[in-house]
Parts: structure tokens; sequence; C-alpha cells
């Protein structure tokens, strides 16, 4: 494949050959394409080879084609709480504009925005638009839904003293200053031990 030019058979290249060059013509893609590499950061995302469910509309227009809809997956990671694995429906809204070669729209020419444009064999490559909204929808710290949470507070629960079971004894330090502080009334003053 030569530098700068797309594979019309990746699974996230679409092709605007049927739409030509008419602004308002339009067409729906609905696809389920296996997920790229690296779709996710360090503690969660999508498998690559996993299902990535597309639901698609290609519209012409002025300066060139917009593509948006809709993007399914589903994220595996693991919890932050207590490591074991989780899983996580992800949907997320996909909108991106492809200029026409030198159609670059002047609002969005400027150096802070990347403006994608439709490649050579009227081809468009939607893969780093479904990146970024899918890494932007995945939690920063996934948790298990709440197992972990439970499991903490049931054992910090089995861990606090009763009268038939002794506070650790590495808190006995402190047990002990607190036999010495002097009482409180209701009143406010303190009596005296």
């Amino acid at each position: 494949m030569q530098e700068g030019r797309l594979d019309p058979s990746a699974p996230l290249v679409l092709s605007t050959h049927e739409l030509g060059r008419r602004p308002g013509s339009m067409r729906t893609y609905t696809a389920t394409v296996p997920a790229p590499a690296d779709l996710g950061i360090a503690v969660i995302g999508v498998p690559e080879g996993s299902d990535l469910h597309l639901d698609l509309r290609l519209e012409a227009v002025m300066e060139g084609v917009l593509v948006s809809g809709t993007v399914r997956a589903t994220a595996v990671g693991e919890c932050v709480r207590c490591l074991t694995e989780v899983t996580e429906e992800v949907t997320v809204e996909v909108q991106e504009l492809f200029a026409y070669p030198g159609r670059t729209p002047a609002e969005v020419a400027d150096e802070e925005d990347e403006v994608r444009e439709v490649a050579a064999g009227e081809l468009v490559d939607i893969e780093p638009a479904v990146r970024d909204a899918v890494v932007l929808e995945l939690p920063f710290q996934p948790e298990c839904g709440g197992v972990c949470q439970q499991d903490w507070e049931i054992g910090v629960s089995e861990q606090a003293p009763s009268p038939d079971r002794p506070a650790d004894p590495r808190w006995s330090a402190l047990e002990g200053l607190l036999a010495q502080q002097p009482d409180e009334n209701p009143s406010g003053s303190r009596e005296k031990s």
C-alpha cells in the first residue's frame, strides 16, 4: 500500500462513491466489524478483534462528507479496587466531517483542529473518529459494580471491636490515650477522673 492511500478492505474505511458530490445525497451503513488494536486506556478497553457495531449515516454536504451515527462495543478491564474483570457496554455518538480535497472549510482550517479529508478513491477512514469517541467514553477508574465496595464494608464491620472481640492490639496505644482523656459532661465542663 502506498503512503497516503487507504486500504478499501480495512473494516473502518468506507467508500463514499455512491454519494457522488451531490449535496443532500445520503446513505446508511450498518455493520459489525472487528475492533482495531489499542482501542482503550491502560485499565480498560475494547479487545482487538471483538465486535464493534456501527450504525452510521454518510451525507454529502458542500464541504465534503459528514459521517454521523452510533458505535457500540463491549469494553473489558480491571476493577481499580479489587482487580477483578470488569465488562462495560459502551455506546458513543460519532460525527466527523471529511472535507473534499481543496475544500477545507475556513472555520475549521485553523491550527487547533485536524481536518480529515476524503482520500483518493473516494474513501474515508473513520477509525480516528471512532477511537476518539470510544476512548473518551471509557471510565478512567472502572469498578466492578459495587461488589468489592460491599466486601470492603463487610470487612471493616467485621474488624470493628465488639464486647466479645477486643480491638486490634496495634491500636492499644491510642486506646490508652483515650482512656487518659477526661470525660465531658453534658454542660461542656470537664470532670476530673
